[in-house]
């Protein structure tokens, strides 16, 4: 007869803030930490402890106790406490590609520096799991992962649901989880939750009772007579008398091997007696099985200001600060500041955790996000601004003929992938005044002002000559200052002028200056006239025909195919009495739309480069949930079976719309400004496809994932939104539209005949649910808001790619400096490597902190074989194979100076490049 084995493995799921702030877990931990110390010094038989997969435990506890950092690190080098290999528990969902990354880069080098590194991908309690988990925790030498939800009904209980064939994916706790590549891990789920071993006990009749339904429990689904034991939860403290616990178990068990085991110890017990029948589960895993109560999906539109504010911080490391630096470094020889950029990404990260980025938290702890945010931005900006300084200071804007001494020369950077046009503004200091000593400063600023700027006989000219269209504006002058290396602060006072005007063709990852010249009896707009014009109500350009009605909403023509997308940008407002973590309607709310309601539509900018209107609507939605609601609430009412509805009273809702169409824009850009007024309740934009559909596509962490538009049989929540991150587009193969955004994560496809498009723009809820009565009254998010969006049409399948490197860029601010009139190495337009792949997408640029190598890494949207060719206009000593550790791999061989390589469907590649030192 097989014996059976307990495996009971110790550990505390630790949400470092959640139902208290930040500070109030820290105290907590701190304590928690103390008393592990003191039981693995004092009792030998408790052998190990899981510290929950992150090490921003260690970071947290040493900072309130760096005394115990040898002894921690001792029982880290003995493997009784095992740590890594993530930096925090993120939710994988709402952070990026990028940022899932340098999570399991910065957890492996902080691990190392303790010596040991789990190598366990731990997933404890992510609300859902990125289809691309397997291919990334391969690349970092992991085979197996664990993961509480994705697979199966999970609601706040964390309970099991009914086993059947549509609920739950696999029979087994066991299971092969496959990436879109093909990469496969074991999968193990929490089948009974990560606290099915939790607070054992030691009377022998208290025990028998626990044990009978544990093991029962647990063999309802291992594959195995390797059982998995989980000792803690949530915050749980060390369980000091769990060796007697044992003990007891033992003699009441006799056929039954009871062990204080480590996830090591099990996973070698458990990979040989694993039958050749598991299940293998494709791709993301989103609980797409079940009655879709359990999701947490609207997570993803909690507090949309921290998901705004989350998408513009990882854009300015990944898309900023990281390529900046490392062309610094190439071109100037400037130190890549590995240091800050660690960081930035660690103060940026220690927003990531899921009840932290989720919004679903207490107010206090979202309060503190935004500092976070604004901390990590504020280094982000200094990197950029000190590379863009030491990239510019190499350009040699004298060698420009179509220039002169007095000319003006600012460079725009294009830190995408992909060439890139667009409207840039640019801040230029035509006078400056330094104020140390000598006149004061208001007399220097009277004297600015009065200088004549002329700006009506300057034009804007590119490197060739050729003159740009550009509005110039007098800014007046402003007060600044400048920090040299080796000097104390200058002050000065500046006359400002702002040039905007279209970058046109900017390469990528690469840079185009331009200058601003006097030139008498030639305009700021001198330019030929383009092929932007103004339609009765409405603009086109050569791709593109916009009309806007009279309720506000707009149709889109798209000029190469002649397909239109009518009735586009409609708002839609209903009911939630749910909270944090759900959305639930009313019953028998009927939602509220600007469909035929008249919008007041005016010209609010018609320039060369860029048209937008203005379009205002005046509207009217309930004030909050009726009364009964903050009854049900304090009675603790589940959120399905609340009654409440919306309250009679009206509160104003004015929503200002700007619309614009750019010269050489595929895509239509939209912000929405409001000032919400209203409680509980969500604000939607619908975007009608009338394309004939069955799936989608939605941008979600390294892939383009194709999803059902049509939820499983079992799903009865009358909502199906999802998560995206850049888009989510529909197609009906010759045809498609992409709607594109900027930190608005959550997206239903609506089952109304047209596959409309609904993107959440605003959910106000006031409690943070799950197990306790948490009031967060900030969560209604009262007061301005705006967002943005916009739309692109594509041509069907044929060139949905392109369509997705678009919505991309969309995201990523340009970048801009003042460059001098001086001599260079550089010439005025440059880009330091080129690279094709029509359906790569290029996520990283950067350096690793190894081997100063510059880091390159591409996914494949397709399903598709892609060839890469990557050619450097730079020295290049090797090119070494890489992976998302940004280890050295094999040498690879070049072509001519060109790497060539076949890149798998869906695969992430990355390459490490050797350079010579500048």
């Amino acid at each position: 007869m097989t014996r059976t084995t307990a495996h009971l493995i110790s550990h505390t799921h630790w949400d470092r803030e959640w139902y208290m702030p930040y500070e109030r877990h820290h105290v907590l931990l701190a304590k928690l930490m103390n008393e592990l110390l003191e039981t693995l010094e004092q009792d030998e038989r408790y052998r190990y402890f899981h510290l929950d997969g992150q090490t921003i435990i260690i970071e947290d506890y040493l900072q309130v106790h760096p005394e115990k950092r040898e002894q921690l690190e001792r029982f880290i080098r003995e493997g009784r406490i095992v740590i890594g290999p993530w930096y925090v528990l993120q939710d994988e969902f709402l952070t990026s590609s990028e940022a899932n990354v340098r999570n399991l880069l910065i957890g492996h080098q902080d691990a190392a520096k303790y010596g040991v590194i789990s190598k366990l991908g731990y997933f404890p309690d992510s609300f859902g799991n990125m289809g691309q988990a397997p291919q990334l925790l391969k690349q970092a030498d992991i085979e197996t992962a664990v993961f509480g939800r994705g697979v199966k009904p999970t609601g706040f209980d964390n309970m099991v649901g009914e086993l059947n064939s549509t609920s739950y994916e696999s029979p087994y706790s066991e299971m092969y989880w496959e990436s879109p590549d093909g990469s496969v891990v074991l999968g193990l789920l929490f089948a009974n939750w990560y606290s099915n071993g939790n607070e054992v006990p030691v009377d022998a009749e208290e025990a028998k009772v626990f044990w009978d339904r544990k093991i029962a429990d647990a063999s309802k689904y291992a594959s195995t007579p390797e059982l998995l034991f989980m000792n803690g939860c949530d915050h749980q403290p060390v369980q000091r008398d769990l060796a007697d616990a044992l003990e007891t178990a033992r003699k009441l068990y006799p056929d039954t091997d009871f062990v204080h085991s480590s996830f090591e110890q099990y996973l070698k017990a458990l990979a040989p007696s694993l039958p050749e029948d598991l299940v293998t589960v494709h791709g993301e895993l989103r609980s797409q099985h079940t009655d879709g109560w359990g999701t947490l999906v609207n997570t993803a539109s909690a507090r949309i200001y921290l998901k705004q504010l989350n998408q513009q911080g990882q854009t300015l490391l990944e898309k900023g600060a990281e390529p900046l630096a490392a062309l610094a470094y190439l071109v100037s020889g400037q130190a890549y500041p590995h240091a800050l950029l660690t960081y930035a990404w660690k103060t940026l990260m220690q927003n990531h955790p899921h009840d932290s980025i989720c919004g679903c938290s207490v107010d206090e702890v979202h309060r503190e996000m935004i500092t976070r945010f604004e901390k990590s931005r504020h280094v982000g900006e200094a990197i950029i601004e000190e590379s863009l300084k030491a990239v510019s200071a190499q350009i040699g804007t004298r060698n420009v003929a179509a220039w002169g001494e007095s000319a003006r020369p600012v460079t725009v950077f294009n830190t995408t992938g992909w060439e890139r046009s667009g409207t840039v503004s640019v801040e230029v200091i035509f006078a400056k005044r330094y104020f140390k000593e000598g006149p004061n400063p208001a007399a220097i600023a009277e004297a600015l002002d009065q200088l004549p700027l002329e700006l009506s006989r300057g034009r804007l000219v590119d490197a060739e000559g050729q003159t740009v269209a550009c509005r110039a504006e007098d800014l007046g002058t402003r007060f600044g200052y400048e920090l040299p290396d080796d000097q104390f602060r200058k002050p000065y006072m500046a006359r400002m002028v702002r040039l905007t005007f279209e970058a046109a063709q900017v390469p990528p990852l690469g840079y185009s200056t331009y200058a601003w010249v006097e030139s008498a009896g030639e305009s700021a707009g001198g330019a030929a006239e383009g092929p932007l014009k103004l339609l009765d109500r409405g603009m086109e350009n050569e791709f593109l025909a916009v009309r806007i009605r009279e309720d506000g909403s707009y149709d889109v023509t798209d000029k190469r195919t002649g397909r239109s997308f009518t009735g586009l940008g409609v708002y839609e407002n209903c009911g939630d009495i749910g909270n944090e973590y759900v959305f639930r309607q009313p019953e028998g709310d009927a939602a509220l739309t600007t469909k035929g309601l008249a919008a007041r539509i005016s010209m609010a900018e018609h320039e060369p480069y860029r048209i937008t209107y203005e379009i205002v609507h005046e509207w009217a939605i309930p004030a909050s949930a009726d009364a009964s609601f903050e009854d049900e609430k304090r009675r603790m009412v589940p959120f399905r079976q609340r009654k409440a509805g919306r309250s009679a009273e009206q509160v104003p809702l004015r929503i200002v719309t700007r619309i614009s169409l750019e010269t050489s824009g595929t895509g239509v850009q939209i912000s929405a400004t409001f000032n919400n007024q209203a409680k509980d309740h969500r604000l939607r934009v619908l975007i009608p496809t009338g394309l004939a559909a069955s799936t989608l596509r939605a941008d979600s962490i390294f892939e383009a994932a194709e999803r059902e538009i049509e939820p499983a049989a079992d799903w009865i929540n009358p909502s199906n939104a999802q998560h995206q991150q850049a888009y989510v587009s529909v197609s009906d193969g010759s045809a498609g539209l992409l709607v594109a955004n900027q930190g608005l994560n959550e997206y239903e496809v609506l089952r109304d005949g047209r596959n409309t498009i609904a993107v959440t723009l605003l959910r106000s809820v006031s409690e943070l649910g799950d197990w306790g009565v948490f009031p967060t009254p900030e969560a209604q998010c009262l007061g301005e808001q705006t967002v943005e969006f916009a739309v692109r049409p594509f041509a069907g399948d044929a060139n949905w790619t392109e369509a997705c490197a678009w919505a991309y860029q969309y995201q990523v601010p340009w970048f801009t400096v003042q460059t001098g009139w001086q001599e260079g190495s550089l010439p005025a337009v440059y880009q330091p490597l080129e690279w094709q792949g029509h359906t790569l997408a290029l996520s990283a640029c950067k350096m690793s902190a190894d081997h100063e190598d510059i880091i390159l890494r591409w996914y494949n949207l397709a399903g598709v074989e892609q060839e890469l060719a990557l050619t450097p206009h730079f020295p290049v000593k090797a090119v070494y194979a890489s992976d998302i550790l940004e280890r050295r791999k094999q040498r690879e061989a070049l072509d001519e100076g060109t790497l060539r390589r076949s890149v798998g469907k869906a695969q992430i590649v990355t390459y490490a490049l050797q350079t010579v030192q500048p």
